[in-house]
């Protein structure tokens, strides 16, 4: 699972799609509609209350799903739809409630339009890019990376991989083989933190990105390959073929494709200086 963040008055709460829809971190919503700094712990008292009370479709509605922690790991966090979070807020004395609501009625009516016309959400998505400050040829090359990065994972999910953690290995065993590092140390390399690496990736770095896992796309449907060993040979073999076309560019052009340029603000730039 993917985990996104939508903000509420300066405030991001931990979001993820599941089951077509989207669903809110828990502890992230009562931090902010408490401003305890002690959110777990009060969501812990406030499930057993309910569950007292017989409100036994609050903690039916309530699941654990995989979010990035502030430590960068996956975690299971409790987390709610719309409508388990609204029952939820019901039990939360807060003036902010309201304008909560209403913000998360919006936010999850988009989830909705999206799934109705999934070119919505490419149109959002370009959007959010334009304001952020990213150049138009950029932006459609993230897009189209986005489409098929859809496509790879789409054939992994469909040939047997199931669990985050080999979504990540096969990632990384293709960002290896085309440009001899893991995404982690990719992020460290342009002095990432939490950032989406591909969001600070410059054009020649996203076509070699879309090349290595279009590759392996192609690779595995012709093999017809089945399981993770079989997968991660076909991540090896797509990335080396974008590797390859790298170092042969970089040796015509007597210029690096890996570059440390990233599209932070400049003030977080000169602070890290």
């Amino acid at each position: 699972m993917n985990t996104k963040l939508a903000v509420f008055k300066g405030k991001k709460i931990r979001k993820t799609i599941y089951e077509n829809e989207w669903w809110f971190s828990v502890v992230d919503i009562i931090e902010i509609l408490t401003e305890t700094n002690r959110a777990r712990k009060y969501w812990n008292d406030l499930k057993k209350k309910l569950i007292e009370e017989g409100f036994f479709e609050v903690s039916e509605k309530i699941g654990q799903l995989k979010l990035q922690s502030p430590d960068g790991k996956m975690r299971e966090t409790d987390c709610a739809n719309t409508e388990g979070i609204f029952r939820i807020i019901q039990s939360i004395p807060s003036p902010k409630a309201e304008p909560f609501k209403r913000w998360l009625a919006k936010v999850g009516y988009e989830r909705v339009q999206e799934i109705e016309d999934p070119e919505l959400a490419t149109k959002r998505t370009r959007a959010l890019y334009k304001a952020k400050g990213y150049p138009d040829n950029w932006i459609e090359k993230r897009m189209r990376g986005i489409a098929i990065r859809e496509q790879l994972t789409g054939e992994w999910d469909n040939r047997g991989v199931k669990e985050q953690k080999n979504y990540a290995i096969l990632t990384a065993e293709i960002s290896k083989a085309t440009f001899g590092m893991i995404p982690s140390e990719y992020q460290d390399f342009k002095g990432l933190d939490r950032e989406n690496l591909r969001d600070h990736m410059t054009d020649l770095e996203l076509i070699f990105s879309m090349l290595g896992e279009a590759s392996t796309t192609e690779i595995t449907k012709s093999r017809n390959s089945q399981g993770f060993k079989e997968l991660k040979k076909d991540s090896k073999d797509g990335g080396k073929i974008a590797g390859d076309a790298r170092q042969k560019l970089e040796i015509e052009s007597g210029k690096k494709v890996i570059s440390n340029d990233n599209f932070l603000p400049e003030q977080k730039k000169l602070e890290e200086k």
